[in-house]
């Protein structure tokens, strides 16, 4: 006889383990099924936090090389084992996987082993190798993530062509990297081995990197990593590429029309991510995919079934770990009968390349495409006292404010540290507080979140460092 729950969350990454976890604090008997032997998902596994991992050990080791002496400090001899920072990565992975396992069993979730597919719209069969069960539930979420989008002509062999999985599991560090595509993604693993003394090119369809940032950001962020030694190559496209057993060829059209044979030991496409639903036979539930492959929801997070939600990366808006995160947590407590609101405006958005970049709200284009007349404030850490004294001056601080109201429309960071100061502008979002109110904080001296107050003082003529 099938087990029978009030919820059955599918997939344990940052949407569903938090969602499930939830789920169970407000006494649902909550079920999760992971097709991984590992909990966590794309983020834990291959994705943020190995990223992370290695953005932070090959950033210590690119700033002792490039700046130790300055600091006093000397290394005779300074070296890097790519294997231990690999080993590493491993064992932050391995740890906050466990305190997942940890967390169910403290929560009293109930994990599954193994993939699921449904089977009507209130059971799923879940199957590990020559074995299955079925699962019931009063209500479903849908949780499942993305995966790497691969180009018709680049399909991933994981080993000169290469995804983001792949990127984060090299085992040498290339002399020459192409990586095609310079959003998020891209930028932050080509920073990674772009430390370590690899040879990295871009090559970006658009005109801009990262191109949801603000221009201005985007511009300055692009100056700053050529000066790292990255190199562009924009409104450029890969037209085909030329493999041997040693090297790539990487064929790329610019906008002039001119041609470029790109050199590479190893190819990364980083061209985004798409809905992953494979195998989960939705039709059966009742649930058509929408043309973009997401699964369409109401408001509340309904699919076309009331009773089946979704949430995270299969479902509209950015992907991103901790949206996916808070979805979870507010589709809990809708199913338990709560009012919960989660506000889309104030979720910030960060690249965690040296410097940092982060932002909340709108970028100036937006705003202007909107209808709004603004006003802007600006701040360079180069004037910053603690920029100074970590030798973190690279970058600036951008506020966004309506001219009439001087309510807040956008907060962007381009520094050091950016991903923790934007949690200053996210609470200013979400209590409604205008660009004055976040002049008017007082801030700890000295910091590089004075920056913040700086710009936003710089908006009213008010700023004393400026």
């Amino acid at each position: 006889m099938a087990q029978e729950f009030d919820v059955v969350v599918i997939g344990s990454g940052p949407a569903g383990y938090v969602a499930a976890i939830r789920c169970a604090q407000l006494g649902l008997k909550t079920a999760c099924v992971e097709k991984r032997m590992e909990l966590g998902g794309t983020c834990l596994n291959v994705g943020c936090i190995p990223s992370k991992t290695l953005l932070h050990s090959t950033e210590l080791f690119y700033k002792i090389k490039k700046d130790g002496a300055k600091l006093g400090i000397f290394t005779d001899g300074l070296s890097m084992q790519f294997s231990k920072m690999m080993e590493r990565k491993k064992e932050v992975v391995s740890t906050l996987g466990e305190g997942i396992k940890g967390l169910f069993k403290k929560n009293k979730v109930t994990l599954f082993t193994g993939s699921a597919s449904f089977t009507s719209s209130h059971s799923i069969s879940i199957s590990q190798g020559p074995t299955s069960e079925v699962v019931s539930g009063k209500n479903f979420i849908i949780a499942t993530g993305s995966e790497p989008t691969p180009l018709p002509f680049l399909p991933f062999d994981e080993r000169k062509i290469v995804s983001s999985t792949g990127a984060l599991s090299l085992p040498f560090v290339p002399e020459k990297l192409v990586v095609v595509g310079a959003g998020v993604i891209g930028v932050e693993l080509g920073s990674v081995y772009a430390r370590l003394g690899c040879q990295v090119t871009f090559v970006e369809f658009l005109d801009k990197i990262c191109p949801t940032l603000d221009a201005s950001i985007s511009k300055a962020f692009q100056e700053i990593l050529i000066k790292q030694g990255m190199q562009f190559h924009l409104s450029s496209k890969v037209t085909g590429i030329d493999l041997s057993e040693k090297n790539a060829l990487v064929k790329v059209l610019k906008s002039d029309g001119s041609q470029l044979n790109l050199d590479a030991d190893v190819v990364l496409v980083s061209v985004g991510r798409r809905p992953f639903t494979q195998n989960l036979s939705l039709d059966k539930a009742g649930i058509e995919l929408s043309p973009k492959g997401q699964v369409p929801i109401d408001g509340r997070f309904r699919t076309k079934i009331p009773h089946i939600y979704a949430i995270g990366d299969i479902v509209d808006g950015p992907m991103l770990a901790h949206k996916a995160s808070e979805e979870g947590v507010t589709v809990a407590e809708i199913i338990a009968g709560l009012s919960p609101h989660l506000d889309y405006v104030s979720i910030p958005n960060v690249v965690y390349t040296h410097p940092e970049v982060a932002s909340v709200g709108l970028t100036e284009e937006e705003a202007l495409q909107k209808g709004f007349t603004i006003k802007t404030g600006t701040y360079f850490f180069r004037s910053n006292s603690r920029g100074k004294c970590t030798m973190e001056e690279d970058g600036f601080v951008k506020v966004i404010a309506d001219e009439k109201s001087d309510k807040l429309l956008g907060v962007h960071i381009l520094g050091a540290h950016a991903s923790e100061m934007i949690a200053i502008a996210v609470l200013a979002f979400e209590k409604r507080m205008t660009s004055l109110d976040l002049a008017n904080i007082c801030y700890p001296h000295p910091t590089l979140s004075e920056a913040i107050k700086e710009a936003a003082l710089s908006i009213h003529k008010k700023a004393i460092h400026k």
